[in-house]
């Protein structure tokens, strides 16, 4: 069964390139590359104030939304840097939405 895409690509207009930060290192105890993108995604600027477990204020100030999967070589987004509309801003948060068969239906990163 062929699942419909909830971000569609005519309504991603924004360019954006992002810096992915992998987990983990190589075997000389080097961190492993980070992962490049450069495309066009559907932003949406945002302020919210989130309380986290250290009781630390966070403020959102946007999400990028992303049909498919931006990044398959990576099975979760942990952290990296953004640049849109020309400035660059710290990933918070990343989430890969997924169909109940496990594929990739968007892909949304939160932006600092």
């Amino acid at each position: 069964m062929k699942w419909p895409c909830l971000i569609q690509k005519a309504f991603c207009k924004t360019e954006i390139k992002l810096e992915l930060e992998q987990e983990g290192i190589n075997k000389y105890g080097e961190p492993l590359k980070t992962f490049q993108y450069e495309g066009q995604c559907n932003y949406q600027d945002k302020a919210k104030r989130i309380l986290t477990e250290q009781k630390k204020i966070i403020e959102i100030t946007g999400v990028a939304l992303f049909p498919g999967d931006i990044c398959p070589s990576l099975p979760v987004i942990s952290g990296g840097s953004a640049i849109v509309h020309g400035v660059k801003r710290r990933i918070a948060k990343g989430t890969k939405a997924r169909n109940p068969d496990g594929t990739v239906n968007y892909t949304e990163v939160m932006l600092q």
